[in-house]
C-alpha cells in the first residue's frame, strides 16, 4: 500500500496545475531603469551631480509618496552606467522601493558605488542595455520605463534613433526630452 500511495502522491505533484512552475514574478506598479551615462565627457562633478540626483530624487518625501500611491504601492529599480558600445554595468541591481527605508537603502548604494568605467558614447548601447535589463527583470509591471541621464553625442555602436524606436515598440518609455535635446550623431 506504501508504494501505491506513494505513486499516487507523485501523480497529484505532477498533475497538480502548477505544481511544477516557478512562481510568477511579484508584481510592481513600474520597472524603472536608471541609465546613466559615465563616457569621458562626464567629468566628476557631472558624474556627482547625476549621482546625487538620483540619490535625492528617490527618497525625496514627493516621490515615496507616488510610489505608495500606486495601485501596488511599490516600484522595481535597477540603476545602470554606459559609455561606449559593449561599456555597459549595472551598479545597482533590481531593488523593490516601497517606502522611505527601502528607498534609502537604495539611494544609499547608488552613493556608495564606485564609477563603472569612461569611454566613448553609446546612447544606443545605453538603451539596448537598459532594455535587456527590464527584460531580465525579478518583477513584473504594466509600464517599464528608461530614464537616460548623459551629456553627448552618440559617437559609438548602432544609431540611437534605431535602438530608441525598439525600446518604444517594446512598450518602453524613455525620456524623450533628453534623448530630443542631445545632439544625435552616428
Amino acid at each position: 500500500m506504501r508504494g501505491a500511495g506513494l505513486i499516487w502522491l507523485i501523480a497529484v505533484i505532477l498533475l497538480w496545475p502548477g505544481a511544477l512552475t516557478s512562481r510568477a514574478a511579484e508584481e510592481v506598479d513600474l520597472l524603472l531603469v536608471l541609465s546613466s551615462d559615465v563616457s569621458r565627457s562626464i567629468d566628476t562633478q557631472k558624474f556627482k551631480l547625476q549621482r546625487d540626483g538620483y540619490a535625492a530624487a528617490i527618497v525625496n518625501p514627493r516621490v515615496i509618496q507616488a510610489i505608495r500611491s500606486g495601485a501596488l504601492g511599490r516600484i522595481g529599480v535597477s540603476l545602470v552606467e554606459w559609455s561606449g558600445i559593449g561599456a555597459q554595468k549595472i551598479v545597482v541591481d533590481w531593488t523593490i522601493i516601497h517606502d522611505e527605508v527601502s528607498a534609502k537603502d537604495f539611494s544609499a548604494q547608488v552613493i556608495e558605488a564606485p564609477r563603472a568605467f569612461a569611454d566613448r558614447t553609446s546612447i544606443s548601447g545605453g538603451i539596448d542595455f537598459a532594455v535587456a535589463q527590464l527584460a531580465r527583470s525579478p518583477y513584473h509591471a504594466a509600464r517599464r520605463t528608461i530614464d537616460i541621464s548623459g551629456d553627448g553625442n552618440n559617437n559609438s555602436g548602432r544609431d540611437v534613433i534605431v535602438a530608441r524606436d525598439e525600446a518604444l515598440a517594446k512598450g518602453v518609455t524613455i525620456n524623450r526630452k533628453l534623448l530630443a535635446n542631445m545632439r544625435i550623431t552616428h
